[in-house]
């Protein structure tokens, strides 16, 4: 199953992907009739009331009888939805407790800024208020003059646990979003200490989207084609098969230390391509797209201004 914000008439809302007509129907009118209260639900309430198991909570289930039902009857209450069409993307999640970043995940990507290869997970984060989406811009703050991008596969978070084994980690993922790290150098690299945690956390430097995909339909997320095109010249190229460290890993290692909750975010590492080792360097600035293409996920796509 695929989901997406969809925005329009000044209020976003969930949709889900519907096949036989090619578009985006919002879930308030999908489950009409079943209650109130869907205009304003995320993926992360959708995720938190899939994982309570409690009765009377929307599920992924109900969602697709509904969309199979309204394939059957032809219902002529439910819209269709195309994002540059007649509405634009819109939020996905709403207040996750963490973004969670992996550094120097891909081997090239290490080597480009001639870092050694890690022998475990570095781990880093971001503050939530950096989160954004596909076709929100990407402001640049004015104490930044090297602000760069990461293209990323991103997990989400499916239900608590602490301690997972790594045999069991993948239970543990309800699904799977293109991500941007978008990161200040200047701060990252240059302030006393090295300021990561600030360095990535203006606000917007988080866009995710397009859409959430189920884990159901990605069969091998270690094995997914990923690209970053700025102004549409191809920057990063690789596979998340050149992970150093797999997703069961990443999880797994996280969780010995936290307790991962429904809805957290993992940004899983960026391969080689980055503005900031190349020579010269190339930095966003006002004006840019920036493009993120995951195999079987989609295409996230920002402005920068």
């Amino acid at each position: 199953m695929r989901l997406t914000g969809i925005a329009f008439d000044g209020r976003s809302s969930l949709a889900v992907w519907n096949e036989r007509r090619q578009g985006w129907t919002l879930i308030s009118e999908l489950l009409k009739g079943c209650g109130d209260g869907y205009d304003n639900i995320s993926i992360t309430q959708l995720l938190s009331d899939e994982s309570s198991g409690e009765l009377g909570k929307i599920s992924f289930a109900d969602i697709s009888a509904a969309l199979e039902d309204v394939g059957n009857c032809q219902r002529n209450d439910v819209g269709v939805y195309c994002p540059g069409v007649n509405c634009e993307y819109g939020r996905l999640f709403s207040s996750p407790q963490k973004l969670l970043c992996v550094g120097l995940n891909y081997a090239d990507h290490a080597k480009e800024f001639g870092d050694p290869l890690p022998d475990e997970p570095v781990i880093f984060n971001k503050a939530p208020s950096a989160l954004s989406y596909s076709g929100a811009p990407i402001i640049l703050p004015n104490q930044s003059n090297r602000v760069d991008y990461e293209g990323e596969l991103v997990v989400v978070v499916g239900k608590e646990g602490r301690d997972i084994p790594e045999e069991f980690a993948m239970n543990y993922v309800a699904g799977y979003c293109c991500g941007n790290d978008v990161s200040a150098r200047d701060w990252q690299k240059d302030k006393p200490a090295g300021q990561w945690f600030l360095g990535k956390s203006f606000d917007t430097f988080a866009p995710v989207g397009p859409c959430f995909v189920t884990a159901d339909e990605v069969v091998d997320p270690n094995n997914l084609k990923i690209e970053t095109r700025l102004n549409g010249q191809v920057m990063q190229s690789s596979n998340t098969s050149c992970f150093i460290f797999k997703i069961d890993r990443l999880i797994s290692y996280l969780s010995q230390v936290m307790t991962l909750h429904v809805g957290d975010l993992i940004f899983t590492g960026t391969p080689n391509g980055v503005g900031d080792a190349r020579k010269p360097p190339v930095y966003l600035k006002r004006g840019d797209r920036v493009e993120i293409s995951v195999d079987k996920v989609g295409t996230l796509s920002n402005v920068v201004y």
